[in-house]
């Protein structure tokens, strides 16, 4: 459906994503195992009415609703392939296609986009199924095709047609939602407030979607069908989701010029670890600002514990290592003072523990950050207090 965003999120392909179905211009593409479902249901649900449109059919009725399947499994895919090849015209790598349950994704490497080509890579989806459509009516037109034939060419038709007008829909998920993403970002100068908008008006777009329906069967003298009723609940649930996640996702983009080592990072200062209790409470008295044990090579190691510090008794504090009143720090957990945004963030993914030494240019310990605090930041909620000290 919609291209993915600015930066997007990039991941492996795997037996996950489903059968392996190779690669079109270097694209892998997969088809997810859910795709499965909706083949069984259009199977279920078109194949009664088709043979009760055409008796000579017979049980063949039904492998002609599952080539229906495959056919909008294949429109799918066109639809997803022309965000990729568009994509690809703007140097934005290509990771893989998956056709789903939900039709299909495509999902990009990162990438830096402007709201123009962002409209461009999105737009292009529906119109390859306008093209697709306009090709199939051609044909009817023509008679190429008789009785199985002219009846998978008019649904083929009428299936790429309405694929296309649903997602120029002007609301995420759909494709048509990056207009009001772009207008909005090229508005304010802010991405993240266009995708916020765009997702309002999706939500918007699935409430509305929902209350027609209902209401026109209504309207109609007819009691609501159960099964559209509950494939109209579903799709809109499905647009409801993705529009929830977008605007999700982008208010956590909005936060991140926030996080930053230096703005997050508490008071503190550095010793080695061949010093004592002793000098730990010349540097805090009071257990702050937080002390950082290094090792000989200026390393951070270790985080001193106050509270063992306090402990520990004054006939004895010269004497007791600064070691024995500390807890190790993870391998590597120290960050740059400067580091900030996605690049701090990709940072600490790549670290243990939930503690990091802050740094400056020459190694020097200039604080504490904590993955709280950076969470936090990102979410901006407070997680509740733990018995932990």
């Amino acid at each position: 459906m919609s291209a993915p965003r600015n930066g997007g999120h990039s991941s492996r392909s795997s037996s996950k994503d489903g059968i392996p179905l190779g690669r079109i211009a270097g694209i892998p593409v997969y088809l997810a195992y859910s795709w499965f479902i909706i083949a069984a249901f259009t199977v279920i649900a078109y194949g009664p009415a088709l043979l009760l449109r055409n008796h000579s059919l017979g049980i063949g009725a039904y492998f002609v609703a599952f080539a229906y399947a495959v056919l909008l499994a294949l429109s799918v895919l066109v639809h997803e392939l022309a965000h990729a090849l568009s994509a690809k015209a703007f140097k934005w790598p290509t990771e893989k296609i998956v056709l789903n349950l939900w039709g299909g994704h495509t999902q990009f490497e990162s990438f830096i986009a402007s709201p123009g080509r962002s409209v461009v890579v999105a737009l292009a989806g529906p119109a390859a199924n306008f093209v697709l459509a306009g090709g199939a009516w051609l044909l009817l037109q023509a008679g190429v095709f008789t009785g199985v034939g002219d009846t998978l060419t008019n649904i083929f038709m009428w299936a790429n047609f309405l694929i296309g007008i649903f997602n120029v829909l002007p609301g995420l998920p759909l494709d048509g939602g990056r207009l009001v993403e772009s207008a909005v970002w090229k508005a304010t100068g802010s991405q993240e407030k266009g995708t916020v908008a765009a997702g309002w008006a999706g939500r918007v777009i699935a409430i509305v979607l929902v209350v027609s329906f209902i209401v026109a069967q209504l309207l109609g003298g007819n009691s609501p069908d159960l099964l559209q009723t509950l494939i109209a609940v579903l799709v809109c649930s499905f647009l409801w989701m993705g529009a929830s996640g977008a605007i999700q996702q982008a208010t956590l983009r909005g936060r991140l010029p926030s996080v930053s080592a230096a703005a997050l990072a508490e008071p503190a200062v550095g010793i080695p670890n061949s010093a004592t209790v002793a000098d730990v409470l010349r540097v805090a008295p009071y257990g702050s600002p937080a002390v950082v044990i290094c090792g000989p090579d200026g390393r951070p190691q270790g985080l001193v514990d106050p509270a063992a510090a306090a402990a520990v008794p004054a006939s004895q504090v010269s004497a007791t290592l600064v070691t024995a009143v500390s807890t190790p720090l993870a391998d590597g957990a120290y960050v740059p003072w400067t580091s900030s945004g996605q690049e701090l963030i990709q940072y600490l993914a790549q670290l243990s523990g939930a503690e990091y030494a802050v740094v400056d240019e020459i190694g020097t310990v200039r604080g504490l950050l904590r993955q709280q605090a950076v969470v936090t930041a990102i979410t901006g909620k407070v997680a509740r207090r733990s018995g932990r000290p």
